[in-house]
């Protein structure tokens, strides 16, 4: 059973229609919409800050979703995905969106939508990504616009991908 806790009377309000692997854990003020999958050693931690995700958001193996202290909530759109290894913290992120494997994404950042954060960027405190853009780098800067190919073919494609591998997992 995965470990979804109360913390400080808030307890994680996720629909019934999402899928919650065995060894995930989701506490505290967080709040899911439709069709969200958090998937193997994800740890979402609204402890000490909210946390609200969209419609048909993934957070994949190994991802972490926490926020800062009576400071930095994090704020998560639909038709997002959150990449395997990845660190979402006390930012915003719009719709869709493709954070990539083992990127962070810190404190008080603003990612607009239809943008891909690449795999491995680190996406530092107050950072402001564009809508349509491509970050990559460690610190991530911009390194092009996105393609309404990169759109339908990645973030779209994955997004849809998570709720059809969700539903192999989810007993009738």
């Amino acid at each position: 059973m995965p470990v979804i806790k109360e913390v400080n009377g808030k307890s994680p309000q996720i629909p019934e229609d999402c899928y919650v692997a065995e060894n995930a854990t989701i506490v505290g003020d967080v709040s899911m919409g439709n069709q969200c999958s958090v998937w193997f050693n994800a740890v979402i931690r609204g402890d000490v800050h909210f946390i609200k995700m969209g419609n048909k958001v993934n957070v994949q193996d190994g991802a972490v979703i926490h926020a800062t202290y009576q400071k930095s909530p994090t704020t998560i759109g639909n038709n997002v995905s959150i990449g395997h290894n990845a660190i979402v913290h006390g930012c915003t992120i719009h719709d869709n969106v493709l954070i990539g494997m083992g990127s962070i994404v810190m404190d008080d950042c603003v990612i607009e939508s239809n943008s891909i954060i690449a795999a491995g960027a680190v996406v530092l405190q107050n950072t402001h990504v564009e809508a349509g853009s491509i970050y990559a780098g460690v610190p991530a800067k911009k390194v092009k616009d996105i393609s309404p190919e990169l759109i339908s073919g990645e973030i779209d494609r994955i997004a849809n991908n998570y709720i059809k591998y969700s539903g192999w997992f989810k007993e009738d």
